[in-house]
């Protein structure tokens, strides 16, 4: 097959390139804005069709969740409108398309994981602008797999796990919110579960996955310190209300991962063994 990957230069897409060599019988075309507008119809169409694309993984997004709070357009074009031009090419050639999503579509108000019929609630521009472009995609293509992931990291870019090690390493003491609760999600993951996806064939339908367990940030940034082997920073657990944001952000966001979990037949990593990989591998960049 000939498959489109959008965002390359993002931590999903570059996770995705990563493993593309363990996958020769297809044909990857890595794009990001430079190589091909996504909010850009014409670009997508010229695009799909020049190269015979059969499937696309959009990895690309608008993610600053705040600067999206005054940034609605933008966001709204890259979260909402692209998705659906993605998806609305790639159907012409009776393609599949891949969507990943996110946790904000949720209001986080619930108490046990969320499942992927759970009804959506979102509570920021962010999570409002994805949810569209989940209910675009789907329109617009009848073989729409939809992905809804969280606390995203990996080695490339910048991300929680990153900048942790970073402030654990410049200051003494750091303040870290504990009444959210989650579970990271490990790109590398992510990105075995999209490549198990496509090789068994799209299931259409909207699919959670995260790593396995559930944690704080606060919880999260004291198993960071431990495995990264900071020893001199002082991590002490601070309410949301003290470190207030223009975007809200999810209480609980626990994703219910048994639908790709069964449909795939594939078991996800716990995720302090995801993390344990992830700093092994920025120790030796």
């Amino acid at each position: 097959m000939n498959i489109l990957i959008t965002g390359c230069n993002g931590q999903l897409g570059n996770e995705m390139q990563l493993l593309e060599a363990s996958h020769p019988d297809h044909r990857f075309f890595n794009t990001d804005v430079a190589e091909l507008d996504i909010t850009d119809r014409e670009a997508i169409d010229a695009f799909v069709t020049d190269n015979d694309i059969d499937g696309i993984v959009n990895c690309a997004a608008y993610t600053a969740v705040d600067k999206a709070e005054s940034n609605e357009e933008l966001c709204k074009k890259l979260n909402a409108e692209a998705p659906e031009n993605l998806a609305a090419a790639i159907e012409k050639r009776h393609g599949w398309f891949i969507q990943i999503s996110t946790d904000y579509v949720f209001d986080g108000t619930a108490h046990t994981p969320y499942t992927p019929d759970d009804a959506t609630c979102p509570n920021s521009v962010y999570g409002a602008t994805k949810l569209n472009g989940e209910k675009g995609a789907m329109a617009a293509c009848c073989r729409t797999m939809i992905i809804r992931t969280a606390w995203l990291y990996s080695t490339f870019g910048n991300n929680f796990v990153k900048t942790m090690i970073r402030l654990g390493e410049e200051r003494d003491q750091l303040g870290v919110i504990f009444d959210q609760i989650g579970t990271p999600t490990y790109a590398r993951d992510l990105a075995v579960a999209i490549m198990t996806a496509i090789e068994q064939g799209i299931t259409p339908g909207i699919y959670h996955f995260s790593n396995e367990g559930a944690i704080s940030w606060y919880d999260f940034t004291k198993a960071i310190h431990r495995i990264a082997g900071i020893t001199g920073c002082n991590v002490r657990p601070i309410h949301t209300s003290e470190y207030p944001t223009p975007a809200a952000r999810p209480h609980y966001s626990v994703l219910d991962k048994t639908k790709i979990k069964d449909t795939y037949g594939i078991t996800i990593p716990y995720w302090e063994e995801s993390l344990r990989e992830c700093i092994d591998k920025l120790k030796g960049q």
